[in-house]
Order: C-alpha cells, then sequence, then structure tokens
C-alpha cells in the first residue's frame, strides 16, 4: 500500500475524531448540568455578593485584613490546620509504614481500622471526645486516680480539644496518599543501598524517605485543606471559645446577617483551597495526590 494515502487516511481520520463529540460524553452531561446549575451560579453569586453588599467596592476584603476580629479568624484557622496537619502527618506516616511492610492478612485489618472512622459521622465523633476528655471525664478520672494529676485538666473547649478532634478525623486522610507511594517503592533500590553497605538507619533515611516525599506532600495539602473547612468539630469541642473561618462565615450569614462579609470570608476559604490544589497538582500530580 503507498505510504502517501496511508497517511491522508490518518490524517483525515483525527480530523473527523476532533470535530466528533464523544458519546460518552452524553453519559455525564446530567451531572454537569446539576454540577453547574446547584454548585458554580451559587459560587459566582457568592463572588458578586462579596463585592456588592452592603455597597460595591472591596470594603469586606478590606475588613478581612483590617480589622482585629478577622484577622484573629484567620490567624486561628491557619494556626490549627497548620498543627493539626503536622501532627496528622507523623502519625499517618506511622500507620503508613506499617501497613505497607505488614503481611497481607495484617495489612487489610489494618486498612480496615483505618477506612472505618470514615463511616462515623463527624457529629457523633466530636461528642464522643467531648465527652471523653470533659472535666469530669475518663481521661481526667485515670490520671487523677493514676496520681499523675490533682486536679482535672482543660482537655476541651480549648484549641488542645479541637486539635484533637481534628487528628482523629483527618489520620485516614494521611495514611492513604502515603501508603499509596509507599506501596510503588522499588525494594530493589533498598536491597541496593544495604547491598552497599549502609544500615537501616541510613537506607531509610537517604532512600526510603526522600521516595516518600510526594506523598507527604500530597497527604500535607489534602489534610490542610480538609482543616479549613472544619465547622462541627470546632464549635462543639472549642465551646464557643475557638473560632475558625468556617463557623466565622456561619455566624456572619446566620446571626449578624453580613451576606456580604460572610460571601468575602468565603471566597479566601475557597482561593485558599484552589491555590493549595493547584499547587500540589504543578508538584505531585492531582492523579498521585488524589490516590
Amino acid at each position: 500500500m503507498p505510504a502517501e494515502p496511508v497517511a491522508a487516511r490518518i490524517e483525515t481520520a483525527l480530523r473527523n475524531a476532533r470535530g466528533r463529540l464523544d458519546p460518552y460524553w452524553w453519559l455525564v452531561a446530567p451531572l454537569l448540568i446539576v454540577t453547574i446549575g446547584l454548585y458554580l451560579l451559587p459560587l459566582g453569586n457568592i463572588l458578586v455578593l462579596s463585592v456588592t453588599d452592603p455597597k460595591p467596592g472591596l470594603d469586606n476584603y478590606e475588613r478581612l485584613v483590617t480589622a482585629a476580629g478577622p484577622v484573629k479568624v484567620l490567624m486561628t484557622t491557619l494556626r490549627i490546620c497548620a498543627v493539626t496537619t503536622a501532627i496528622s502527618i507523623v502519625l499517618g506516616f506511622c500507620v503508613a509504614f506499617a501497613m505497607a511492610h505488614a503481611g497481607d492478612r495484617h495489612q487489610r485489618i489494618l486498612l480496615v481500622g483505618v477506612l472505618v472512622p470514615l463511616w462515623i459521622s463527624v457529629l457523633v465523633r466530636a461528642f464522643s471526645w467531648l465527652v471523653l476528655l470533659r472535666d469530669q471525664g475518663p481521661v481526667n478520672d485515670w490520671l487523677m486516680r493514676g496520681g499523675l494529676i490533682d486536679e482535672p485538666l482543660a482537655l476541651v473547649r480549648n484549641e488542645l480539644g479541637v486539635v484533637i478532634g481534628m487528628v482523629h478525623y483527618l489520620i485516614p486522610y494521611a495514611v492513604l496518599p502515603i501508603f499509596a507511594v509507599m506501596r510503588g517503592i522499588d525494594q530493589r533500590l533498598l536491597f541496593a543501598s544495604r547491598s552497599l553497605g549502609a544500615g537501616p538507619a541510613t537506607t531509610f533515611l537517604k532512600v526510603y524517605l526522600p521516595l516518600t516525599l510526594p506523598g507527604v506532600f500530597a497527604a500535607m495539602v489534602i489534610v490542610f485543606v480538609f482543616g479549613l473547612g472544619f465547622y462541627v468539630t470546632p464549635a462543639i469541642l472549642g465551646g464557643g471559645r475557638v473560632v475558625m473561618l468556617a463557623e466565622s462565615v456561619s455566624v456572619a450569614i446566620l446571626q449578624t446577617v453580613r451576606w456580604g462579609f460572610g460571601a468575602a470570608q468565603s471566597v479566601v476559604l475557597l482561593v485558599l483551597t484552589l491555590v493549595l490544589i493547584g499547587i500540589m497538582g504543578k508538584t505531585v500530580g492531582l492523579k498521585k495526590g488524589f490516590g
């Protein structure tokens, strides 16, 4: 068969493929319509509200960065998310390491142990921690009976309680990306390191740990992004003394009826989330980051 007609046929086929809509898109068309109608349009409305209510301009955004109250809420949110992310990553790395090196049976048990908490309502978990950590709760009771403390520790209605509740919720989101990366590590690299005279600690620090960094970074972004939107856990375990950005949005819209200011806070929350996801996409890749 002559080469020129074949090339012409391929070019014609590609041109036709580009000009024709893949029929599989019709399967997702209803979902796209619902997404645009119920998600993107309200988001656009929030953007408009943030610069038009109560009057056109950037007053709401100016207040976010100049007024003491909103700045404190933003700093509290970022601080709690950073502490929660750091603790979740350390604990999640240990759990993922155990899962990656356990036998098949123990690996399945550990995986179920990581996934089961995701099926329990965040409200139930927050109230459970409130019962455990209150002044007359089991934790303080055990510490006092053991002679470790003389009076109950303040474990709830402060940032400590919020961090404990958030870490418990977010650890699975730290474990899964790290575990996915650990499973893909070529074990021959570790054997090569050991065969060249490196000890277990050196092999772990100079070979294994660097190979896990993409998973660690993806887990950091995911945990931090989830933490930014936490509402129930800070409201219950913070007892009104620890206000994060999501709760501040709720107060602005539902209680003080400042729609424009609440919308501006929502936009800031959305922009922070998109920036972090964008950084993850550029560095680790969205596919690897989300497993």
